[in-house]
C-alpha cells in the first residue's frame, strides 16, 4: 500500500506491515488446522477408544498452559537444535523466528477451541439419520461427505472463527518461539507492546488495538451470517 494511503488512514508502514503479518499468520494457521481439527473432532465425538481421554487432555491442553509454557516446548521441539527442527532444517524448513513458526503457534493455541467448537456440532448431528443414510448403500466417506459435514457445517465455520480470532490475539507463545522482529514475527500483539513500551507510542498502540477489534469482530459477524445461510439451506433441503 502506498505511503500517501497509509497517511490517510493514520498508519505507519511498520503498523501496516504488523496488520498484514497478522492476517496472513491467521489464515495460514486457520486454514492448516481445519483438516486435523475436523479428524480430530470427528474421532472425540464418534469414537471410543484407548486413550481416547489423553487425546482430548492433549487438544486442550494449550488451554491451560501458560502460553509462554507453550511456546517454550514449541522452541525445544521446533528450534533449529530442537527433535523435529533439526530434522526439518536438514530438508531447508525453518521454523524459529521465522513467519510460519508464529502461524504454528498460532495454530496450537487456536487448536482447542476449534476442535472443541466442531465436536460439539458433530455430536449434535443425529445419528439415525447417518445410519438411515448408510442403508440407502453409502458407504462412511459419502455419509460424511453429504450427511454429516453439511449438518455440522455452522459447526465448522465457527470452530474456524474462533481459531482465526485468537491467531490473530496470540502473544505470548508467538514471542517466545519466535521473537519480535519487525517485518517478519512482528504480529499485532507483538507491536501494540512495542509501541507501548515506547515513549510516543500510545497513538500506534491504539490504532492497532482499534484495527485488531474491527478485524475480530467483522469475523465474527461474517461467521454469523455464513451459519445463517448454512442453516438457512439445510432447512430449506
Amino acid at each position: 500500500m502506498s505511503p500517501a494511503i497509509l497517511d490517510r488512514l493514520g498508519l505507519s508502514p511498520e503498523e501496516w506491515s504488523a496488520i498484514t503479518l497478522s492476517l496472513r499468520v491467521a489464515g495460514v494457521a486457520t486454514l492448516a488446522s481445519l483438516g486435523p481439527g475436523l479428524a480430530v473432532a470427528w474421532l472425540l465425538a464418534r469414537r471410543r477408544f484407548p486413550g481416547r481421554a489423553l487425546l482430548d487432555g492433549l487438544v486442550h491442553l494449550p488451554l491451560i498452559l501458560p502460553p509462554v509454557v507453550t511456546g517454550y516446548l514449541l522452541l525445544l521441539a521446533f528450534g533449529r537444535r530442537g527433535t523435529f527442527g533439526a530434522l526439518l532444517a536438514d530438508l531447508g524448513i525453518v521454523l524459529s523466528f521465522r513467519w510460519t513458526g508464529a502461524a504454528l503457534a498460532c495454530a496450537v493455541m487456536g487448536f482447542p477451541l476449534m476442535v472443541r467448537a466442531m465436536r460439539l456440532s458433530l455430536e449434535a448431528v443425529d445419528a439415525r439419520v447417518e445410519q438411515a443414510a448408510a442403508t440407502l448403500g453409502a458407504g462412511p466417506p459419502a455419509v460424511f461427505l453429504t450427511v454429516t459435514l453439511p449438518l455440522a457445517l455452522p459447526g465448522v465455520l465457527a470452530g474456524a472463527v474462533l481459531a482465526f480470532a485468537k491467531a490473530m490475539g496470540e502473544f505470548g507463545a508467538t514471542i517466545t518461539f519466535v521473537s519480535n522482529i519487525p517485518g517478519e514475527t512482528q504480529t499485532l500483539p507483538s507491536a501494540i507492546y512495542t509501541l507501548t513500551q515506547v515513549p510516543g507510542g500510545e497513538a500506534g498502540a491504539l490504532r492497532l488495538t482499534l484495527v485488531s477489534v474491527a478485524i475480530s469482530l467483522a469475523a465474527l459477524l461474517i461467521s454469523e451470517v455464513l451459519a445463517r445461510r448454512v442453516g438457512r439451506r439445510i432447512g430449506a433441503g
